[in-house]
């Protein structure tokens, strides 16, 4: 949650896409060169000069550009030190991505996974790199001559959303991919654990109570779908010539089957609207709110004509998202606080928890009015 009306997203120059690799982010590149020329398949042209670069804009996995000359390709890894239960599986992602590009044209096609730690450090799999436009609160160049363009992509990724919740697990391949029976409450307990690893004393009443209140009315599912579980706009790729496309979704590892509006949710937690207060608008980047999004309830709208879903309780799951983000920006912070990342956004991350809590049972309070 952000709120920053100095940045113009229209004007503003928008953060690089990929920079040298941090300090204390390097891998072992020798070994993972020999490993990839060895082990791609043939189809993929590994002949060329070898190149690495990374993708600086994500907050947890480690994201790098890996090129043989022309040819460019994404390499993902856990980031290092201790992960959080069920977080960063590498396993999965290569697992949804190998098949699911097969169905959905926005799910990047993934080549080759390795669990050998002698070569990466740590499991990693390599994907094809897509191209097109990453929005984080700033409108790229290529997109600004469109007229209402922050409403059309918005439009978009709910369009996006629904076609992708439409999917049938077992023809991409992917029945087994989680256990939906009960998928909501296990959610609601598995984050209160996680929590718990990283409490801040500072917050722990708030997010207990929270936890209370999401556990006393949960919902149950209307349908069991695939789950992204983090699908938010700047995990989303929007085509350079057309605001109305996207083109790709990163970040799967968290990937599952259960509840569909799990993933509306999240989008709505990260999406900034005309009626949030001064200073407390649910925006992921600076300069959201000023991009012309369409508000929650279009969105809202837009999504439940493409999916079929009754959204009237809605609220329950924008409250969960609330908190559930609450606690990645504690674990995020954590992590920095133990040495386990070296990022130096991750200094202050946690300072958004008391806003998150205090949305979250704005929302729960809404549901018993």
């Amino acid at each position: 949650m952000t709120d920053s009306p100095a940045i113009d997203p229209f004007t503003a120059e928008p953060a690089p896409e990929l920079a040298d690799v941090r300090p204390g982010e390097d891998l072992d590149w020798a070994r993972i060169e020999a490993h990839l020329r060895a082990s791609l398949p043939d189809e993929v042209d590994v002949s060329g000069d070898f190149v690495v670069q990374q993708f600086p804009n994500g907050a947890a996995n480690l994201t790098y550009l890996v090129a043989f000359g022309a040819t460019e390709l994404v390499l993902r890894r856990p980031p290092f030190g201790t992960l959080a239960p069920g977080a960063h599986d590498m396993r999965r992602e290569f697992a949804v991505l190998s098949r699911l590009w097969e169905h959905f044209d926005k799910a990047p096609r993934a080549y080759l996974f390795c669990d050998d730690e002698e070569i990466g450090g740590a499991d990693f799999f390599v994907m094809q790199r897509k191209r097109g436009e990453v929005i984080r609160g700033v409108i790229p160049a290529s997109l600004r001559r469109h007229d209402q363009v922050g409403r059309r992509v918005g439009l978009a990724l709910a369009d996006a959303m629904a076609q992708f919740h439409l999917l049938d697990p077992a023809a991409c391949g992917l029945a087994d991919l989680g256990r939906p029976d009960g998928f909501v409450e296990r959610q609601v307990r598995g984050w209160k654990k996680r929590w718990d690893l990283v409490a801040d004393e500072r917050y722990d009443a708030d997010m207990t109570a929270i936890h209370g209140l999401l556990e006393g009315a949960r919902p149950e599912p209307q349908r069991v779908s695939f789950v992204h579980n983090d699908l938010k706009l700047d995990n989303c790729m929007i085509a350079s010539d057309d605001p109305d496309r996207v083109v790709a979704i990163f970040d799967w590892d968290m990937t599952t089957l259960g509840d569909p509006l799990v993933d509306l949710g999240t989008l709505l937690s990260y999406w900034p609207d005309p009626s949030d207060p001064p200073g407390a608008a649910r925006a992921s980047h600076d300069g959201m709110a000023a991009m012309g999004l369409p508000a929650r309830a279009e969105l809202v709208a837009r999504y439940a004509e493409g999916s079929g879903l009754d959204l009237g309780g809605i609220g329950w799951y924008e409250a969960f998202a609330q908190w559930k983000t609450a606690t990645v920006v504690q674990q995020l912070h954590h992590r920095w606080k133990v040495g386990d990342s070296l990022d130096p956004r991750m200094e202050h991350i946690a300072d958004r928890v008391p806003l998150l809590t205090a949305t979250a049972l704005a929302l729960l309070d809404g549901l018993e009015s």
